[in-house]
C-alpha cells in the first residue's frame, strides 16, 4: 500500500498513540460540539454539500448504504430522507460521535432504518458485495491508510456499486485562497477553542486538508484502485469536493 502525506498527519505529534487511536480520542473530546461548530463554522453550507453528495446515488437508487466514518449520522439521516433506501448502517471508530448519532436517530424515529456500529474503514466487518452504494463525509483524511480504506470499501461494495466520497479540498482562486488561509489558520482553530475546549481538532483539520492528495490525484488512487467511472465534483470555489466511483 502506498503511503501518502497525510497518512501521517496526526491531532498530537509528541504522542504515542496511532493516528486511528488519537483521532478517535479526538472525536470523542470534541463530539458535544460537533455539530453545532460543523454548522457554525461554515454557515451551514455543508448541510447544502451533503445533500449534493447524497444525490449522486439518485439514479442508482441505492437500497443498502453503509456510511463510513457516520460521525453523529448527519449524512446517514440526510440519505434516509433523500433516498429512501432500506437499511443504512454507519460505522465509527468514535463512540462519543455514535452514542451522539444514535440519539439523533431515536428521536425521529430511525432505528429500524439506520444501525450505527462502532467500525473501522480499514478492516469493515460485512462480507464481500455487501452494499449498493457508501457513502464517506470528511471521513477520509483520517483514515490512517488511505488506500487500504478505500480498497476495503470497494471489497464490501456490490458489482455496480457506487463510492460518494465529500471532503475538504483547497481553493484555487489566489482571493479565495488568501481568505480560505485566514480562515482555516485563525477562525477555525480560534472558534474550536472557545467552543470546544480543542484547538489542535482544528489546527489537525487544516493540517490534514494540506497535505490530502485532493482533485485529480484522489480521483487517480481511485482508478489505481479499480474502481470506474471516476470523476471529481468541486463545490463552493473549491473548498470542497465530491469524488464518485464505482465497482
Amino acid at each position: 500500500m502506498t503511503q501518502f502525506a497525510h497518512d501521517n498527519v496526526v491531532p498530537l505529534k509528541n504522542s504515542e498513540l496511532s493516528k486511528k487511536e488519537q483521532v478517535a480520542d479526538m472525536f470523542d473530546n470534541i463530539a458535544y460540539r460537533y455539530d453545532f461548530l460543523n454548522r457554525f463554522l461554515s454557515a451551514g453550507i455543508d448541510i447544502q454539500w451533503r445533500k449534493k453528495a447524497i444525490r449522486q446515488l439518485l439514479q442508482k437508487d441505492p437500497k443498502i448504504i453503509l456510511d463510513v466514518a457516520t460521525g453523529t449520522a448527519d449524512v446517514a439521516i440526510m440519505t434516509a430522507k433523500i433516498l429512501q433506501p432500506a437499511k443504512i448502517t454507519g460505522i465509527d471508530i468514535s463512540d462519543g460521535m455514535l452514542d451522539l448519532g444514535r440519539k439523533k436517530i431515536k428521536k425521529l424515529g430511525l432505528e429500524n432504518l439506520i444501525e450505527l456500529l462502532n467500525g473501522d474503514s480499514e478492516t469493515i466487518k460485512f462480507e464481500d458485495d455487501s452494499f449498493d452504494a457508501v457513502t464517506v463525509a470528511f471521513g477520509v483524511r483520517n483514515f490512517q491508510q488511505l488506500e487500504k480504506g478505500l480498497s476495503e470499501i470497494k471489497r464490501v461494495l456490490k458489482p455496480g456499486g457506487k463510492l460518494v466520497v465529500l471532503e475538504f479540498s483547497r481553493p484555487k482562486a489566489t482571493v479565495v485562497k488568501l481568505l480560505y488561509n485566514l480562515y482555516m489558520n485563525v477562525v477555525a482553530p480560534g472558534m474550536g477553542k472557545l467552543f470546544s475546549k480543542n484547538r489542535n481538532a482544528y489546527k489537525y483539520l487544516d493540517e490534514s486538508i494540506k497535505k490530502f492528495p485532493e482533485g485529480k490525484n484522489f480521483t487517480t488512487i481511485l482508478d489505481n484502485l479499480g474502481y470506474t467511472n471516476t470523476y471529481c465534483k468541486p463545490l463552493s470555489l473549491g473548498i470542497c469536493s465530491i469524488y464518485c466511483g464505482e465497482k
